[in-house]
Order: C-alpha cells, then sequence, then structure tokens
C-alpha cells in the first residue's frame, strides 16, 4: 500500500493530526482494534481551556506543580496558550459542552485552584472523539482501516518510510508513506489493573526501542486514586477526578476522612495506599454525601448507573475504590512540534513525551494536550513538506515476526524497569 502520511491509532490525537492536514493529501489511519476502542473515548472528567489571561498564571502554576516541577516549561506554555483555538475547532466540528444560558460551565478537579474544565456530563472523551471520527469518517481523503496491527516501522539511515502491521486476516502488509505519526496510546495492557484498554501495550514504544528512536521518562506512569474496586477481571472502571472536584470525599473502613481529595494525583493514590496497607484491606471507600442527588445524576450519570449495576447507590451510600494505572507521562521524546528523533517520524498523544506533564500529569491536561501537539505535527508536515526518495517495494519476512506480542509486551517492561533503577 502507498499513501502520502500514515497514523497509527485513532484517538483523539490521531484523528485531530489527520482533520489539520490538507484534503489534497492521502491519509491513512490504521488503528488495532476496531476505531471507537481508544482510550479517549473513556475519558471522563473534561478538557482544561484557559478561561482568559487572568488565570493563566495559575494554570501554568496548577501544571508545574502536579508535574513536580519536572515539566517542560516551554510546551506548557504552548499547550495553554493554544487551549482556545483547540476549543474553537472542537465545536466547529460538533462537540457539545455543559453550559449554562449561553454562557460554558466549568468544573474543577484535583490540583486546580480555578475551575477552568469544561466538559460532557462524564462522557467527555467519548463526545470529542465520537465527533472527530464522524469527521474523519466523511473526509475522501482519509482511509480508515481497523483491526490493523503496527508490528514495526519501515526505516532507512534513520529516515521513516511508512510501517508493516497485520492485518485482519493475519497477512502482514506494509504502507509505504511521505510520513509517519505514531498515535498509539498507552500502555496499560501491560498491568495486571488498569483503566486502559488491555489492547493498549506500547507497540510504539516496542518498535522505538527496536529502532533505537530516542525515549523520554518511560518510567513516568501516573496511577489514578479512585477506580472502582471489583473482583471481576478486565479493564478497571474509572471515578472521574471530578467527582472528588465537586465534593466526594475519601473515607477510611472507620469511616473517616484521610487525606485532602484535592491533592495532585499520586499524593492522594500514595495515600490510599498507605491507608489499605494500615488496615490490611484491598480498598477505600467514596462517598458523594456531599454533592445534592440531582446533580450527580446530572453531571455524573454514567459513573451513577454504572455503580448501581454493580450494586452501589451512589446517592444514599459509599462505595468502594482501588488505585490503578491509568496515564503514562513518558514516551517517545519529541520536539514542541512533535517530532521524534528520526525523520520523517512523528508521535502524539499518549505515546509521545514533550513534557508537559513532568513526573505526573494534571487533571483534564491529557485530552488538552493530545490535540494540540498533534495539530502542531500536522502544521510541522504540511509546513516542511517533502515526498520521499526513499519509498520503495518492501519484501516482508514473516518469520521475523514469530512471537512479536510477547517480544515486544517484554521489551516494553524490561525498558520501563530499567529506567526506574537509574
Amino acid at each position: 500500500m502507498n499513501t502520502d502520511i500514515v497514523i497509527v491509532g485513532s484517538g483523539v490525537a490521531g484523528l485531530y493530526c489527520a482533520l489539520n492536514l490538507p484534503e489534497y493529501k492521502k491519509i491513512t489511519i490504521v488503528t488495532k482494534d476496531e476505531a471507537p476502542k481508544s482510550d479517549s473515548f473513556l475519558a471522563q472528567g473534561g478538557i482544561c481551556v484557559l478561561r482568559d489571561e487572568a488565570d493563566f498564571k495559575a494554570f501554568y502554576e496548577d501544571t508545574m506543580r502536579a508535574g513536580h516541577y519536572e515539566n517542560n516549561p516551554d510546551s506548557v506554555e504552548i499547550m495553554i496558550r493554544s487551549s482556545q483555538e483547540v476549543i474553537r475547532d472542537l465545536i466547529f466540528f460538533g462537540a457539545k459542552f455543559e453550559k449554562d444560558g449561553e454562557e460554558f460551565t466549568y468544573t474543577r478537579e484535583g490540583a486546580h485552584s480555578n475551575p477552568r474544565i469544561l466538559f460532557h456530563e462524564d462522557e467527555t472523551g467519548k463526545e470529542i472523539t465520537q465527533n472527530l471520527l464522524n469527521t474523519v469518517r466523511n473526509r475522501r481523503n482519509i482511509t480508515l482501516i481497523e483491526n490493523f496491527t503496527m508490528v514495526d516501522l519501515i526505516c532507512y539511515n534513520n529516515e521513516c518510510t511508512g510501517i508493516i502491521g497485520k492485518d485482519s486476516k493475519g497477512e502482514f502488509v506494509s504502507i509505504s508513506a511521505d510520513y509517519t505519526v505514531l498515535a498509539t496510546g498507552g500502555i496499560g495492557g501491560l498491568f495486571k489493573h488498569s483503566t486502559n484498554y488491555r489492547h493498549l501495550t506500547g507497540d510504539a514504544l516496542a518498535v522505538a526501542l527496536k529502532h533505537k528512536i530516542k525515549l523520554q521518562h518511560i518510567d513516568y506512569i501516573q496511577i489514578h486514586p479512585t477506580t472502582l474496586y471489583t473482583k471481576k477481571s478486565g479493564r478497571e472502571f474509572l471515578i472521574s477526578e471530578s467527582v472528588r472536584g465537586e465534593g466526594a470525599i475519601l473515607l477510611n473502613s472507620k469511616g473517616e476522612r484521610f487525606i485532602n481529595e484535592l491533592l495532585p494525583r499520586d499524593v492522594v493514590a500514595n495515600a490510599i495506599f498507605d491507608e489499605m496497607k494500615k488496615e490490611g484491606s484491598e480498598h477505600v471507600w467514596l462517598s458523594l454525601s456531599p454533592i445534592p442527588e440531582e446533580e450527580i445524576k446530572a453531571h455524573f450519570p454514567n459513573i451513577y448507573q454504572h455503580c448501581l449495576e454493580e450494586g452501589y447507590d451512589v446517592t444514599k451510600e459509599p462505595f468502594p475504590v482501588v488505585p490503578s494505572q491509568h496515564y503514562f507521562m513518558g514516551g517517545i521524546d519529541v520536539d514542541k512540534f512533535s517530532k521524534t528523533s528520526m525523520e520523517r517520524l512523528y508521535a502524539v498523544g499518549e505515546t509521545a513525551c514533550n513534557g508537559v506533564h513532568g513526573r505526573n500529569r494534571l487533571a483534564s491536561n491529557s485530552l488538552l494536550e493530545s490535540l494540540v501537539f498533534a495539530k502542531r505535527a500536522a502544521g510541522h508536515m504540511v509546513n516542511n513538506y517533502l515526498s520521499s526518495e526513499n519509498k520503495r517495494e518492501i519484501k516482508i519476512d514473516p518469520s521475523q515476526y514469530d512471537g512479536y506480542e510477547e517480544r515486544y509486551k517484554n521489551a516494553v517492561l524490561e525498558a520501563i524497569e530499567k529506567e526506574k533503577k537509574k
């Protein structure tokens, strides 16, 4: 197969990048599962936006403080300054955010000093991503291929000219391209307990390790403080940060509060682990009693319904929660235009690391960061576009990919452990 630009991943980063590329370019998006099965669809809380210039300093400081000041200051400023433009784009593509009359309604989450988060019920990610996906499906220049797993990059002399993947029939296929964008999402599938889809196993990291593409902070892995405790297997159900932002409190087995719920995620998660260890328990409790019942049902309808199906009426009783792996702050090292250390190769979204999040991500910065730097990648490609002279027919030896799934997973896990020991 031949295309101008190939994008690996169908979350907000991959879709928005494609929509910011010219319609005269042939774009191919491949995704490992069905297109809606990206973590972008699962984002509950909302998306941050700079409300006005008066909030810039606080927004910047909140992001830096949550990241333990290990953030890249330039990247943080770029993200915040670009936020209003991104919101206008999303509205243009059909996304709807909560309003009070004609004015937007803003909520607040943990470690935010001011309400600056736009939301759509408790399914903000789904609202944004579904509208982007609908738009992509209607663009004649974009081809979307589902159930296609990238297994390798095509590259010569540190220049990427496409990918090799396995299609839905199990056959290996090459896609040659002038430019390649990696938007494969997080690494939750490598962990026993995670809010991520199980098929997100750090594929982009694996091929980056194979081709010696520079990585950054791959040991920076965020644990979300509150997921619904269950003994069932599979993806953990996230209880959004905005629940605590609206007043929910954490309790131990004696019904006592033990932490300020609005501290950064890593602080709250560690406090929960400490309390569980002290009590010898497998979870703590979250109470929504400070939130009016009508607000729970209006703002958090899906959380309310899911918990009800699990046997908990959150309007009347506390329910068990436990921390789980949630987000990956590290990834493939990129510059402010999302360009990697390999020519013609970009990385965007959770699989990339531009330094915005530092050691710990501030709540509701994930969708914003992914969108901002996906658009910058598209702009950089357009402004510097050169057709590749190295695109050529690829002969694939399928035997070299025998057992690649486990080999790749192990390679990523080993690299993370090695980084932790430094």
